[in-house]
């Protein structure tokens, strides 16, 4: 499964089908690779935070992308931990960029108000 490895990394923005609880259909959105590399290696699975557009109402833990071009994203966008979901590396549709180690120092912040402890 090495494969996946090479391809997608811990914070890579990429692009999947994305599962909403009150919609039927998946949307094809981005999303934050936020899964170890172990993880990634071992399961052929990642862990994603949604992406969602700055313009849209904002939502608790939510942390801007404050360099859109480094993460390959064309608006102003921020990462969603309240919304995380799991897909198998197969599903990505492809991987846009990265998040900067300032964006990631504040989105593990804000992953840690919402998981058990």
């Amino acid at each position: 499964m090495t494969s996946s490895l090479a391809r997608f990394k811990p914070w890579d923005a990429i692009v999947v089908p994305f599962t909403y609880t009150d919609q039927a259909a998946d949307k094809v959105r981005p999303a934050l690779v936020v899964s170890s590399p172990r993880h990634i290696q071992a399961t052929d699975v990642v862990y994603l935070a949604m992406i969602a557009s700055a313009a849209n109402a904002a939502w608790r833990g939510d942390v801007a992308v404050r360099n859109l071009r480094g993460a390959g994203l064309p608006a102003p966008s921020v990462v969603r931990p309240a919304k995380i979901m799991t897909l198998g590396c197969s599903h990505i549709v492809k991987r846009l960029g990265a998040l900067r180690k300032h964006d990631q120092a504040k989105l593990v912040a804000s992953l840690e108000a919402f998981l058990a402890s």
